[in-house]
C-alpha cells in the first residue's frame, strides 16, 4: 500500500516543474495556462534511510521502497466549480486522490506570467479553496434535496447523517473547508460524498533560490494560513530540485549538503504527506529482498500482513517482529532471535514505525 497526492494549484505557480522533478516523467511545463490537460501520474519511491541500512545488513538481491502516486492536476481558475477553465473536469480529478498538495507560487519571475498579475499567496489560496468549496456546496445540495425524505422513511445512515450536513452547509456557506467542522466520529458518517474540502492538504511554498528557509513574507503568508488550519506546510524550489533529480545518488548527497540541507523539498513533501495522512511504514528483510510498505497508524498485524497479500491478512497465524533499533544493533535476524529480540505477536499487535515483520499464514 502507497498513497496518493493530487497536486493542485492556479496556473503557472510551478506544478509541473515540481511534478517532472519528481518523476522525470516529463509533464509539459509551459509559460500558459492550461498546459497540463489530463492529470500526468507517476510513481516516485519515498526515500527512507532505514532501507538502505538494512540492505547493507542483508544485502539482498534486490531493494523496494514504498511508493507514492502523485497526480499533476491542470491549473484552477476562478469559476471552476462553475466549469471554468474545464474546472468540473479537473476538479473531478482531485476527488480520487488520497491527499492534496496545494503549490502556492512565493517567487517573482517576470518570464513567467501569473494569472493574476501580481504575487499574493494568501489571495491564490483563497481563490482555490473559494472553488473547491463551492464545488462542496453544490455535491451537498444535490444530497439535501433527498436526504430529509429518506430520513423520514427509515434511512437511519441519512437520518444520523441529517445534522452533520447541516453542520457542512453552515460552514460551506461561510466560505469554511469541510475539515474545519468534521471530526474523527462525524468524517465516516458523510464519507459516500466524497468532499474535496474533506481532505488532507499540505501547502508548498515554491519559493526563488535564495528563500529555501521560506524566510520572505510570501513563504511565511503561505505559513500563516497552514498554522492556523492545522494543515501541512514544506518550502520547495521548484528550479533546484529539478536540478537535483538529474544527479546520481552521490552527487545528490553531496548538492544538498553545500546547500546546507539534510534532505530534499520533495523528500519533505512526501514524508510530510505520510504524517498528515497518518501512515507510518514496516519492512520485511531477507536474502530475496528488503522492502518497505505503508500501513495506516493503530494498523494490527493481519492488517499489515493483509498489504502483502490479502491471503496473508485471510490466513493469518502470528507475526514475528524484531524493532528497527534492535535488528540494526544486532545485524542479523538470526542474532535478534539468539537474544530473544524476535518477538511472536498475534492478531491484536499494534504495528510500530519501523517494526521489520515476517508473518505465517495458512489458506
Amino acid at each position: 500500500m502507497g498513497f496518493n497526492c493530487g497536486i493542485i494549484g492556479l496556473p503557472n505557480v510551478g506544478k509541473s516543474t515540481i511534478f517532472n522533478a519528481m518523476t522525470a516523467a516529463g509533464a509539459e511545463a509551459s509559460n500558459y495556462p492550461f498546459c497540463t490537460i489530463n492529470p500526468n501520474i507517476g510513481m516516485v519511491p519515498l526515500r527512507d534511510v532505514r532501507l538502505k541500512v538494512l540492505a547493507d545488513l542483508a544485502k539482498p538481491e534486490r531493494v523496494l521502497p514504498t511508493a507514492v502516486e502523485f497526480v499533476d492536476i491542470a491549473g484552477i481558475v476562478k469559476g471552476a466549480s462553475k466549469g471554468e477553465g474545464l474546472g468540473n473536469q479537473f476538479l473531478g480529478n482531485i476527488r480520487s486522490v488520497d491527499t492534496i498538495a496545494h503549490v502556492v507560487r512565493c517567487f517573482e519571475d517576470p518570464n513567467i506570467v501569473h494569472v493574476a498579475g501580481q504575487i499574493d499567496p494568501a489571495g491564490d489560496i483563497e481563490v482555490i479553496e473559494t472553488e473547491l468549496i463551492l464545488a462542496d456546496l453544490d455535491t451537498l445540495e444535490r444530497r439535501l434535496d433527498k436526504a430529509p425524505k429518506m430520513a423520514k422513511t427509515g434511512d437511519k445512515a441519512m437520518a444520523e447523517a441529517l445534522p452533520v450536513y447541516a453542520a457542512l452547509k453552515a460552514a460551506f456557506e461561510a466560505g469554511k473547508p469541510a475539515r474545519s467542522v468534521l471530526t474523527h466520529e462525524t468524517a465516516p458518517l458523510v464519507a459516500d460524498l466524497n468532499l474535496l474540502t474533506a481532505k488532507p492538504i499540505l501547502y508548498v511554498a515554491n519559493v526563488a533560490e535564495d528563500d529555501l528557509d521560506g524566510h520572505s513574507p510570501a513563504a511565511k503568508a503561505v505559513k500563516a494560513i497552514a498554522d492556523r488550519e492545522g494543515a501541512g506546510f514544506v518550502t520547495i524550489c521548484g528550479k533546484i530540485e529539478s536540478e537535483i533529480a538529474e544527479l546520481s545518488e552521490d552527487e545528490r548527497a553531496e548538492f544538498l549538503a553545500g546547500l546546507g540541507l539534510a534532505e530534499s523539498g520533495l523528500d519533505r513533501l512526501g514524508h510530510e504527506a505520510y504524517r498528515l495522512l497518518g501512515l507510518i511504514t514496516y519492512f520485511t528483510v531477507g536474502k530475496k529482498e528488503v522492502r518497505a510498505w505503508t500501513v495506516e497508524k493503530g494498523a494490527k498485524a493481519p492488517q499489515a500482513a493483509g498489504v502483502i497479500h490479502t491471503d496473508f491478512e485471510r490466513g493469518f497465524i502470528r507475526a514475528e517482529v524484531m524493532a528497527y533499533d534492535d535488528f540494526v544493533r544486532c545485524g542479523s535476524e538470526a542474532a535478534c532471535r539468539e537474544k530473544g529480540l524476535l518477538r511472536v505477536e498475534g492478531k491484536d499487535y499494534v504495528t510500530k514505525d519501523g517494526d521489520i515483520m515476517h508473518f505465517r499464514f495458512n489458506v
